[in-house]
């Protein structure tokens, strides 16, 4: 399978995994092994850094994975950089998910306010991964702000409610000169594995393995479900009919 390339960052997983809403530590980090994940997202808002033993950060193995920083719970373009800036100091990776919320009941992003920070992200050097909502205008602009990665939802985040316009997708991604990478409700493997079949250069996801009955082995199902998925698109499936097609040829038969 090809590298996924998203500005200098390169990687084998096409999967993009979170750290919140586990059980525990231990059962975050089991399932992101299972996951094959290289790349974990952490919302830095929520992180607290003043206590070493709640300090997320350090239960992550960052020899193993690359985090991705993220601005989750910033509802303005201004509160999104600053965060940004924050991951900068700390030292992390020189990227960032940025995510602007517009509504605090439906959490929809809010593609005005994320499109203001892109453009100032991207001159302060950051590579900008933009999550938005499937709008193809919107993901369009983003690309041509900077982005070096468009992520459009499925669904709501946090819904499970998986692809809910594959339609939209498929336009966005025949549009795009960037990766895009479908964010947010994947609740379970074929979820993933359709939007990889569609064309999806990734997935990220969080809630769908978190709040699994089993975490782990479901980290292990969209492990596979992203590499299924990937194959089924670059085989390239037969195309659907009305009516019934043999499988076994009845030319040449003798009667």
């Amino acid at each position: 399978m090809e590298k996924l390339k998203i500005g200098n960052f390169e990687f084998n997983s096409r999967l993009f995994i979170g750290t919140g809403k586990y059980e525990n530590l231990d059962i975050m980090k089991k399932a992101h092994e299972a996951s094959g994940t290289e790349a974990v997202t952490v919302a830095l808002r929520r992180v607290n850094l003043e206590n070493e033993k709640e300090n997320l950060l350090n239960y992550i193995d960052q020899n193993k994975y690359k985090i991705l920083p993220n601005t989750a719970g910033c509802y303005t373009a201004e509160e999104a950089i600053r965060t940004a800036r924050l991951a900068r100091e700390l030292k992390l990776p020189d990227w960032v998910k940025l995510e602007v919320i517009g509504d605090k009941k439906t959490l929809m992003p809010d593609n005005e306010e994320t499109l203001k920070a892109t453009k100032i992200l991207v001159k302060e050097g950051f590579t900008v991964l933009a999550y938005t909502n499937d709008d193809i205008v919107s993901c369009k602009k983003l690309e041509e702000a900077g982005a070096s990665s468009v992520m459009p939802l499925g669904a709501p985040i946090g819904s499970g409610q998986g692809i809910l316009n594959q339609n939209n997708i498929k336009i966005i991604l025949e549009q795009a000169k960037v990766p895009i990478i479908v964010d947010a409700g994947v609740g379970t493997a074929s979820d993933a594995a359709i939007a990889m079949e569609i064309g999806a250069d990734g997935v990220l996801l969080n809630t769908g393995v978190a709040l699994a009955k089993d975490s782990i082995k479901m980290a292990r199902a969209m492990k596979l479900a992203i590499e299924a998925g990937r194959d089924a698109y670059l085989a390239g499936r037969i195309p659907k009919k009305l009516y019934a097609s043999a499988s076994s040829p009845t030319e040449g038969i003798s009667k």
